[in-house]
Order: structure tokens, then sequence, then C-alpha cells
């Protein structure tokens, strides 16, 4: 793993809330020092040349999104594409599991006892077609893209996790605006030192405002290097899959970079 070095404080990480088109995508970005948060932007309806401009900025940024699909899928997908070969899929329960969902889904399976949206068989796939791309760009760009998060500046962030991990009453937030009001409240109680400035109606009134925000927090966490990482038997399905970073600490804990 390659945290950052906390002698480049301050530093800024991002956040993006990704849907398949620029409407539905949000952009948050936080500038930290050792004893304060800002949050200095939030921007809704934000394209690709937008993210790749911030990602250059910043030390890390989360995005909201599968960074890949199950190992198995791809692999069911070409050899269903041969008409050469006979096929003879196994098709129950637990073979389509393994189409389905990634490694990285199994962990968060593990950790939090649900299962994430599947890539593959959810319609979160159009987004993730947008997401490729976008990777796609950022190295373009010239940035590092390691889509385990080991290295390079982005890293696959899931907002609704990293709220249960931080023991948040959740349940509704994306759809009801008064209990992400009650959120922001809890997230100015438990956090004094960051100052989300005129931001916090936005965080109310948008979802998709309200989880980029998260994301930056969660980019903020892999920046600092306290979050559980591929395990060495991963780390290669990690990069093709994607990996999710959920944070090992507290909300209250990311200002603070002692280790």
């Amino acid at each position: 793993m390659s945290p950052v070095s906390m002698n480049l404080l301050p530093m800024r990480t991002a956040g993006v809330d990704l849907a398949a088109e620029n409407k539905g995508t949000a952009l948050a970005v936080i500038e930290w020092t050792d004893r304060e948060a800002r949050l200095e932007q939030l921007t809704l309806e934000v394209g690709d040349v937008e993210i790749t401009e911030a990602a250059a900025g910043v030390a890390k940024i989360g995005i909201d999104c599968a960074f890949g699909w199950p190992d198995e899928f791809v692999a069911f997908v070409a050899d269903h594409s041969d008409l050469s070969r006979a096929h003879t899929p196994d098709g129950r329960m637990e073979w389509r599991r393994t189409l389905a969902y990634r490694e990285t889904d199994r962990q968060v399976r593990e950790t939090l006892g649900r299962w994430p949206l599947s890539v593959s068989t959810d319609r979160i796939g159009l987004t993730a077609m947008r997401c490729a791309g976008l990777l796609g760009r950022l190295t373009a760009s010239g940035l590092l893209v390691d889509r385990s998060g080991r290295d390079g500046v982005v890293v696959e962030v899931y907002p609704g996790a990293t709220l249960r991990l931080w023991e948040w009453e959740i349940r509704g937030y994306r759809s009801d605006p008064e209990v992400r009001g009650r959120l922001v409240a809890q997230m100015q109680r438990d956090t004094p030192w960051l100052d989300l400035g005129a931001h916090t109606e936005l965080m109310v009134t948008s979802t998709d405002a309200f989880d980029a925000v998260v994301a930056a927090l969660a980019a903020r966490a892999a920046a600092l290097g306290r979050y559980e990482p591929p395990p060495p038997e991963h780390q290669a399905r990690a990069e093709r899959e994607g990996w999710i970073v959920l944070p090992s600490c507290r909300l209250d804990e990311l200002l603070s970079a002692d280790s």
C-alpha cells in the first residue's frame, strides 16, 4: 500500500457519485490540514473532463462505481460467444452468484451482511461502462490507475457501506431528504472540524451530492491507509475486478494523520 506522505498536508481528496450520464453525477472536493477540513467544491451534473481535472489535483479520488466485472462473468460471456463449442453452463443459483459478484462484493457481504448491487446483473452495469471509459481517460491523462486501490490516485468506494461501518442509521437516506438532513446534522455534530460551508442544503436536497461527500471522506481513509486492502491471494483479481475501500477508522478519526 502507498498511503500519501503526511508531510504533504494540506491535501485534497475528492469523491464522485457516478451515474451513467452527467445528470445524476456529483463531484465533491475536500481540503484537509492537520487541524481542519473544508468542503471546497460540491458540483452536480459533472462530466468526465471535470472529473479528470479534479483527479489531477488530489491525493485520492473515490469513485462510487464498480471498476470491473467478475472474472467468472467475463469468462462466461467470452465462452458463450464461441458458437463452435458446446456450452453446458451450470445454471444453478450458486453458479450464477459467481458470475454476479466480484471478490470485493463477497468481502462486503462478509463484513456487513448484505450484498452490493451486482455489476453484471443490475442496472449499475450501464454506469460501470461509463466508469471503464473514465478510468481509461484518467490513465491517458497521465495518472496511475490501479483498480485494486493499492497504488495511484483512484479508489473504488461505496458510500452506503461506509456509513454502515460508521454505524449510522441510514435507512431511507437515498430517497428521503429528511433522513439526509438528520445525517448532515449528525456529521456536523460528530466532526466540528469539518466545514461544509454553503453546501449543506445541497447535501440535503441531492442524494448524489450527499454520496459524493461521503465518497471524498472514504477517499481520505484510503489516503491515510486506513482501510483493508485486498489480501495477497486476491490482489491480481482485484486489479481486474476492482476493490471497494471500506474505511477501518471512524469518521472522527479522519482528521488525524497519526497512525
